[in-house]
């Protein structure tokens, strides 16, 4: 096993440890707030799946968590479904809607293709108000206190050990968020990421080599959608209501913002961007209850500035400010020479 790939599988181990131990150490409130924080986790991956290793931009993965949500509203309150067994179906939904996108969007590159995303994102509640058949209008759907809905409000037992409704909601957002990031990173690792990364970086020559382009940025739409309605579908399950206004406009910026804050093509820096989603509003606020919206830019801009790649690139930045500073493979490899015997 190479030295970086066990560096990587420790971390990850050590970070399932923290999140598995951590509703020991919070308040109720603060298990509230990281459940959504591991939500956003699941669409800034997605996302990244997309823009980081596909490269193609998207301002409207807000409408596929809308997606997302109403597909668990719907099955929940009108089909009798089980909150947490609405999720795959819910991935379902929300990857075909993304798949069914990605054709048409193969003929836009770029900033055209960032518009025609954000226009189904401005699109997508006024469709909503109007199939109020199915989807409630305008008033929406309330999930609270339904059968289908786990602990009905109140809390349950897992494992023989009582939850609180947070410190499930905890549990569950986390546990399908770990499971995704891991499935996303075999498959940035196995041939179809690899075919991605050599799209991004050169159509014309992944094409040479006998790729497929428009095949694999259709499918990273897909999948890319399909994770942000997992994290629509925990949205909903966590709030128990959705709404026309549920999903701002605004959340397909805040996800973009994310994953480029936590990394283009970092998937582990998605956690920072996730924390950035959930937690900067509140911060904002408490700095500056006249214009939290000037704090929250402000910060965006000084990120950008210091960390021009993101936290994804902090390595690189570190590696150019001290030339000494060395990481992963590197440093083990050193290791590895220093202490082996020397040849005969």
């Amino acid at each position: 096993m190479r030295p970086q790939f066990a560096l990587r599988i420790a971390g990850f181990l050590v970070a399932c440890a923290l999140v598995a131990a951590a509703p020991g150490w919070i308040s109720d409130f603060r298990a509230s707030q990281l459940a959504f924080v591991g939500l956003y986790f699941v669409a800034v991956v997605g996302l990244d799946v997309l823009v980081g290793y596909s490269g193609q931009i998207s301002l409207g993965h807000g409408a596929f968590m809308t997606v997302g949500g109403y597909t668990t509203a719907i099955l929940m309150a009108d089909h009798g479904v089980q909150d947490w067994q609405t999720i795959p179906l819910a991935a379902l939904v929300a990857g075909a809607t993304g798949l069914a996108f990605g054709l048409p969007a193969l003929r836009l590159y770029g900033l055209y293709l960032a518009l025609a995303t954000f226009g189904v994102a401005v699109a997508l509640p006024s469709i909503l108000k109007k199939w109020s058949s199915l989807t409630g209008g305008s008033t929406g759907v309330n999930l609270f206190g339904l059968p289908t809905q786990t602990g009905h409000g109140v809390g349950t037992t897992i494992a023989g050990r009582d939850l609180t409704q947070n410190q499930w909601l905890y549990a569950l957002s986390w546990s399908v968020a770990l499971l995704l990031f891991v499935v996303a990173w075999l498959l940035i690792r196995s041939r179809f990421g690899r075919s991605l990364q050599a799209i991004r970086d050169s159509e014309v020559a992944a094409a040479s080599s006998g790729l497929n382009p428009g095949l694999y940025k259709v499918l990273a739409f897909g999948l890319s959608a399909a994770y942000a309605g997992v994290a629509g579908a925990l949205f909903a399950i966590n709030v128990a209501y959705v709404s026309p206004d549920t999903f701002q406009i605004t959340l397909s910026l805040f996800l973009l913002v994310g994953a480029v804050v936590g990394g283009l093509g970092s998937l582990p820096g998605a956690v920072v961007g996730a924390v950035l989603i959930e937690f900067m509003p509140f911060w904002s606020q408490g700095l500056s209850k006249q214009a939290p919206s000037v704090i929250y830019g402000a910060v965006i801009v000084a990120l950008m500035l210091i960390l021009p790649a993101g936290l994804g690139g902090l390595s690189a930045t570190l590696s150019r400010i001290f030339p000494t500073f060395r990481t992963g493979d590197r440093w083990f490899r050193r290791r590895s020479s220093a202490s082996s015997p020397p040849r005969s």
